[in-house]
């Protein structure tokens, strides 16, 4: 009974942060939980890991594979997103106008267990809120989420819809609901930066299965095996995903878009990596995206420190999505020029798929 009641302590706790660590792991666990173990396999590592996290804007409908602003209608990357939808909505089997119920797992499930943290909460918040406005009743104070902007834009679009005026409550709710929904698209940050690490995580063990590998998500570098402790003072160095085995120390940067800074932080991370080896062996640097970009790709697979190549590999989920997405290539010379050098990378093996990478580790 005991253990039972700690259980839905935490499970309570873990929903009361939705959007955190502790929630995700038991989400990322319940998602696997619902999969045969034959489906969970190499080859299947970039389903699980786009029906996790991958969402559709909300602005185009398409699934999200480059930035929203210039992906709008009419501009290059909107052709580029309807190829991936295609491919994608292919890819999983389902009819393009479905492909929004099958992904973006975690986020929603995580959005669902928020709201129903809000709703318990709100007829113990709303008693404590009246006893704390008593003293002011009758002065017309406003009310706790009050907005009678947005009121007024709903009632001028919709007011030849509705049969009567709602009560003030129902506006109310109307206003918390509608704020509590843009709000959470903020929260997608948490899923696609420590998330993405979870998820990745959670594929390389359950794809992999290997008892002589340990896998690690936001380690300290000097707590992994053959690195030093940062200088007094210097802020630690956490690695995104390490993955350890006898053989070899990947340490792995896991970023599902890249920024100008993400790219310059390659490198002083991997210099910090080199300065704090202290057991004279090799270790892997890895990259792992959902980048499309087809420049920062490129720069990614020529990095070079001193006169070798900075990645071992450069992971991309799907870089059958890649091949879709780049079909349509011939609008601007430069970009084309990159989208071709890219594809050439992934012929020749410089570019990798999330399943060759794990395959590769699957059977060393």
């Amino acid at each position: 009974m005991a253990g039972s009641n700690n259980h839905k302590n935490t499970e309570a706790g873990s929903i009361k942060s939705a959007f955190g660590a502790a929630n995700r792991a038991r989400l990322i666990n319940a998602y696997f939980a619902q999969q045969s173990e034959e489906n969970i396999t190499p080859d299947q590592a970039w389903a699980h890991v786009y029906r996790l996290l991958l969402w559709v804007d909300q602005t185009t409908g398409l699934g999200h594979c480059y930035e929203s602003d210039k992906s709008q209608p009419g501009k290059r990357w909107y052709a580029r997103s309807l190829a991936f939808h295609d491919w994608l909505s292919t890819a999983l089997g389902v009819a393009p106008d479905e492909l929004a119920k099958q992904i973006d797992w975690l986020f929603l499930q995580a959005a669902e267990d928020l709201a129903a943290n809000v709703i318990r909460q709100a007829a113990n918040v709303t008693a404590k809120a009246e006893t704390q406005r008593k003293p002011y009743q009758g002065r017309g104070f406003p009310r706790p989420g009050e907005d009678p902007e947005l009121v007024t834009i709903v009632r001028e679009t919709l007011g030849r819809y509705l049969g009567s005026e709602p009560p003030p409550e129902v506006w109310d709710k109307l206003v918390q609901r509608v704020r509590q929904y843009l709000a959470l698209e903020n929260k997608r940050k948490n899923l696609v930066g420590e998330g993405f690490e979870d998820v990745l995580a959670q594929v390389l063990q359950r794809t992999c299965r290997r008892d002589d590998m340990e896998v690690f998500t936001r380690r300290a570098l000097h707590e992994l095996q053959g690195f030093n402790r940062m200088r007094a003072g210097d802020k630690p160095n956490k690695v995104d995903v390490s993955v350890i085995r006898p053989s070899m120390r990947t340490l792995v940067t896991a970023k599902w878009s890249v920024r100008a800074d993400r790219e310059k932080q390659f490198v002083t991370d991997f210099t910090d990596y080199v300065n704090a080896e202290s057991d004279r062996k090799p270790f892997e640097y890895i990259f792992v995206t959902n980048e499309f970009d087809p420049a920062r790709l490129m720069r990614a697979c020529e990095q070079l420190v001193g006169n070798a190549l900075m990645f071992k590999h450069v992971v991309h989920i799907s870089t059958d999505a890649i091949k879709a997405t780049y079909g349509l290539s011939g609008e601007g010379k430069d970009e084309a020029a990159s989208m071709q050098r890219v594809l050439k990378h992934i012929d020749e093996g410089r570019l990798i798929s999330l399943e060759q990478w794990l395959a590769g580790l699957k059977s060393e």
